[in-house]
């Protein structure tokens, strides 16, 4: 049965009516050379019974370590996406009014790995280890492929 995660697209508006979205950089040995794909929005699995929004504002400010803005409003759903290895991810998208995250002040928890892999040897690494804020065009670059589509949804919602 595919697993089924939740996640959270904080966005912030620019002065010249723009937008730019935050994603996370998946952390450890395995993603630490790539970009491309190896960007993702804050997200994680449900806990059993978990309401799946609930899921998306816990798991993002576990990630970033740090409390999340209050919403000004109802979260803007963008759905869910099937990514390649069967994974269900539902999201929603909350404006993050400025002056906004201190990125600096990131601390993403932590998850246990083996590594390298079939060695027997267990590491422990931030979930992210890193974020950025990226323009819709620069974000669809980055992020797990699946995801890109969030993005579109949001600047589609926006343009409304």
């Amino acid at each position: 049965m595919a697993t089924t995660s939740a996640g959270l697209l904080p966005f912030r508006r620019l002065p010249d009516g723009g937008v730019e979205v935050l994603l996370g950089h998946m952390g450890g040995p395995f993603w630490a050379r790539k970009d491309a794909g190896s960007w993702s929005l804050l997200k994680g699995e449900l806990e059993p019974g978990e309401e799946p929004h609930a899921a998306a504002v816990r798991e993002a400010a576990e990630e970033l370590g740090l409390e999340l803005p209050p919403s000004s409003g109802p979260d803007l759903e963008l759905g869910e996406v099937r990514q390649r290895a069967g994974k269900v991810v539902h999201a929603w998208a909350r404006e993050w009014p400025e002056p906004g995250p201190d990125l600096s002040a990131i601390s993403s928890n932590t998850v246990e790995i083996e590594w390298p892999p079939r060695s027997g040897k267990r590491l422990e690494i931030p979930e992210i280890d890193r974020v950025a804020w990226f323009a819709p065009d620069d974000a669809r670059r980055v992020v797990v492929s699946a995801q890109a589509a969030f993005v579109d949804r949001l600047v589609e919602a926006l343009a409304d």
